[in-house]
């Protein structure tokens, strides 16, 4: 399939497409008139890649963590390794803090939304 198509069914635009391929995230073939050319499975590459930058993995991490894994499911591959699963594990850990921090941060915010909800209500009378 075309980038235009392979764009259209993942939701993620060309100039993104050509840069996965420049950091080795995805491969095509060409044409004979020089257009990328991406086979079926490059919609569950694509899909995978977008969900490990939105787990905020870089691109250099991502590489080297999609060779160990299957596009079907996500599951590991014969080729995982010890080190890569202490470095999942340790995204995995940064993932937690962010929630962590994230959590604390909606309840700092409850708690001045309900205050100056009170101040409203209070003012109001």
């Amino acid at each position: 399939m075309r980038i235009g198509e392979l764009a259209a069914r993942t939701g993620v635009g060309p100039r993104s497409l050509r840069y996965y391929e420049q950091q080795g995230l995805l491969v095509s073939d060409r044409t004979p008139g020089g257009h990328r050319d991406y086979p079926e499975r490059a919609v569950d590459r694509v899909i995978r890649i977008q969900e490990l930058y939105a787990a905020g993995l870089h691109s250099a991490r991502i590489a080297r963590i999609l060779p160990c894994m299957r596009d079907e499911d996500g599951g590991p591959s014969v080729r995982a390794t010890p080190q890569l699963v202490a470095e999942l594990t340790a995204e995995r850990e940064r993932i937690d803090r962010m929630i962590g921090d994230l959590l604390r941060s909606r309840e700092v915010l409850d708690e001045v939304i309900d205050a100056a909800a009170g101040h409203l209500a209070a003012g109001s009378v």
